[in-house]
């Protein structure tokens, strides 16, 4: 399995994360076996993730007055910084 997207929402009192992956096979949805491999990648995309922070890190994008969203990039590859710039000027 391959982590694509994590995307991770904090509400009062719960923690919602959504794995975007993609995989070849593997057991099927609803599964413990699947809920058990799931877990497992979005721990190790998170601890990549929190390890990724401890570097640099540059905010890419910016939105909002009253509701902020910023987007930071943090990453350990020396050319994703130019990529990512690259794109959010192209959108």
């Amino acid at each position: 399995m391959t982590l694509q997207r994590l995307i991770i929402q904090f509400k009062p009192e719960e923690l919602i994360v959504h794995a975007l992956y993609r995989t070849q096979g593997g057991p099927n949805p609803g599964t413990k076996a699947r809920g058990k491999e799931v877990a497992e990648l979005v721990r190790t995309g998170l601890e990549d993730a929190l390890t990724a922070l401890e570097g640099d890190v540059e905010v890419v994008g910016t939105s909002g007055y009253t509701q902020r969203e910023d987007v930071l990039l943090a990453t350990t590859a020396p050319d994703a910084t130019k990529l990512v710039k690259a794109e959010l000027k192209g959108a």
